[in-house]
């Protein structure tokens, strides 16, 4: 099973990585630096979802999310394929995590309640007509209750299908 990590940061540089797989131009390495001053590059490819299909550039604040649980080299700065990218907006929130049956997240930090206007979809901006429950998700919402976990109803959650088989 995926378990999603972010890294949350500012991008510092945006380099084109040469690929066999997918062919010049099309991967690049995204650099991230927190408050703290700890590094972490993302190498983002086709396959990485970014929400929204947002542009990320230098100075954007954004989330990466990689999976925990894969193999990686071990370099300084750490270096991770990105699972999922998020650029950050005020007011808005987004939570990669698997959901359970009461569609509670993997931490149990977040449970989602589904409204009939909740905007339901796959990853290639598809509706999606399946169960929510057990699946690995993005949850894009606003604000949220203070308790444990915390509830919110969200505007979107979009279907990570590929990482549910």
């Amino acid at each position: 099973m995926i378990q999603f990590n972010g890294f949350q940061g500012t991008v510092t540089a945006i380099h084109d990585l040469e690929s066999g797989d997918y062919g010049k131009g099309c991967v690049k390495m995204v650099s991230l630096q927190n408050e703290e001053g700890a590094q972490v590059n993302f190498i983002l490819s086709p396959d990485t979802y970014v929400v929204n299909q947002e542009t990320i550039t230098l100075g954007d604040i954004v989330t990466g999310y990689y999976d925990a649980n894969a193999p990686a080299i071990l370099i300084y700065p750490p270096q991770y394929p990105a699972l999922v990218m998020v650029k950050e907006r005020v007011n808005l929130n987004v939570k990669v995590s698997y959901f359970d049956n009461n569609l509670l997240s993997q931490d149990g930090q977040l449970k989602i309640n589904i409204h009939p206007n909740t905007q339901i979809i796959t990853t290639n901006g598809q509706i999606f007509t399946g169960t929510l429950t057990n699946r690995n998700l993005i949850v894009i919402y606003g604000p949220s209750t203070k308790s444990i976990p915390a509830q919110t109803t969200p505007y979107q959650v979009s279907v990570l299908c590929s990482y549910n088989r």
